[in-house]
């Protein structure tokens, strides 16, 4: 089984329209005879979200769950929430806006079931591809140049190679959850880092996986005061993990095997 967590804050009327996107996805994925489940994980949500899902999970055999609790704590730990909650053998974590594309959340499970251990999405990838609306080029240049630079910032301050950490797309085996996950403090937008960066000190390989990237709007949550913080977090993740290291995961061998998309086929790559 796979397992799809949508982290939630505050996110209006819309997650409704998220909630029959998905059952659509799960209904569609079990008449192909893959099994999903998804798990929306409540951050502490004040705007009636919570109550809207309880009506549309009222069916006790719906393969999509309701994780809530009452304070806001970070997406981070709303991630790692739903992670530990999850059923699956593959799970998968995505933004509730539905940012990415079931595209391209199937290509991230495609690569755990052809086993990788850690599937990223990377927008920084040979074959992803962007789609920008004319009116969006000059906020979407800024948002890239930005992207970029907090990338290198992340690469000269913690062992990780990857050109694109924060997509909002990433998944990992069961067995990777529960021996990385509760290893993680950072209940920010630094998770993705911290994560990464745990499992570079567990020897665990990263496959990264194209997308296609839709810039709808001028909604961001990394402005300058946002970005601030994320390197705050990304400087304490560097003094927590300098010197731990975690054992590796016991065999079978940790070798992802190429995803079969229409986009060529992933970059793996293992931090020392």
């Amino acid at each position: 089984m796979y397992s799809l967590i949508l982290p939630a804050y505050n996110p209006g009327p819309d997650v409704e329209r998220t909630w029959h996107a998905v059952a659509r996805f799960v209904a569609e994925r079990a008449a192909r005879g893959t099994e999903w489940e998804a798990v929306f994980v409540l951050d502490g949500c004040t705007d009636g979200t919570e109550g809207r899902l309880a009506a549309l999970a009222a069916d006790a055999d719906s393969p999509l769950r309701v994780l809530s609790y009452p304070n806001n704590r970070g997406k981070g730990y709303a991630v790692r929430s739903g992670l530990m909650a999850a059923r699956g053998r593959y799970r998968v974590f995505t933004d509730v806006d539905l940012a990415y594309s079931f595209d391209d959340v199937n290509r991230v499970a495609d690569a755990l079931a052809a086993g990788a251990e850690v599937a990223i999405a990377s927008r920084e990838h040979p074959d992803s591809r962007v789609q920008i609306p004319p009116a969006l080029l000059g906020y979407t240049f800024r948002r890239r140049l930005q992207s970029r630079l907090f990338g290198a910032a992340v690469r000269c301050l913690l062992p990780l190679p990857y050109l694109d950490t924060q997509a909002g797309l990433k998944g990992m085996t069961a067995a990777v959850a529960e021996r990385v996950v509760p290893e993680l403090r950072c209940d920010g937008f630094g998770f993705d880092c911290e994560f990464l960066t745990a499992c570079a000190r567990a020897a665990i390989a990263v496959t990264e996986t194209p997308v296609c990237v839709r810039y709808a709007d001028r909604a961001s949550t990394t402005g300058a005061g946002a970005g601030l913080r994320m390197l705050r977090e990304v400087w304490r993740v560097r003094r927590s993990w300098r010197n731990r290291v975690l054992p590796p995961l016991p065999a079978p061998a940790r070798v992802p095997a190429p995803v079969h998309s229409a986009a060529a086929g992933p970059v793996v790559q293992k931090a020392a």
